[in-house]
């Protein structure tokens, strides 16, 4: 089986924009509603306040071995402990901002839009024609598997950051509300 390569080929209709909204909340779905709309984000598996319970015992783990070393004369060690704590508050800071990072998609009959804000707030868009798209996901459902939405021959990947079975889950429910979408239109 080949590796799966993770380029989007598809062009954007609009970039660089900020926004602290969820993306696409000024499109006004054409006909009055939405067929489909779904908002993605990263998993975070750690509240704020468990955050600050592991802070809590990084700083008293850092403080008991930091007060032992000093006591023993190795002074020189506390700065490491200092660092330790930063370094810890650091790398849960950057993890916190990459879970900032959103994609929506808005199925309406006659349009699709796809919307990925980044950590720091801009704002990419895609517009799209639902008869023309297609979805794909490789199966096996595994780790590398991508959600891959196929149009006019671009491709766009959405929901890297989810895991794998919700990236099924997404790729079933985004066909389905295709297929809505296709349906109500041959049926008009």
């Amino acid at each position: 089986m080949g590796r799966v390569t993770n380029i989007e080929t598809m062009a954007p209709v609009a970039k660089g924009r900020a926004s602290a909204a969820t993306g696409l909340d000024d499109v006004v779905p054409s006909g009055g509603r939405a067929l489909f709309d779904a908002v993605l984000r990263p998993n975070r598996s750690l509240s704020n306040s468990g955050f600050r319970v592991v802070m809590g015992i990084v700083i008293g783990a850092n403080i008991l071995f930091g007060g032992y070393f000093f006591a023993i004369g190795a002074w020189p060690v506390l700065g490491f402990c200092g660092l330790d704590i930063f370094l810890v508050w650091l790398a849960f800071k950057l993890s916190y901002r990459q879970g900032r990072l959103r994609e929506r998609v808005r199925i309406t009959e006659d349009d699709m839009w796809v919307a990925r804000v980044l950590p720091s707030g801009h704002e990419t868009r895609w517009h799209l024609q639902p008869y023309w798209v297609r979805i794909s996901i490789e199966r096996p459902i595994g780790h590398e598997s991508q959600v891959r939405v196929t149009s006019k021959g671009g491709t766009l990947i959405l929901g890297a950051f989810l895991a794998p079975d919700e990236r099924d889950r997404f790729a079933q429910a985004l066909s389905a509300a295709l297929g809505r979408g296709r349906g109500s239109v041959t049926s008009a």
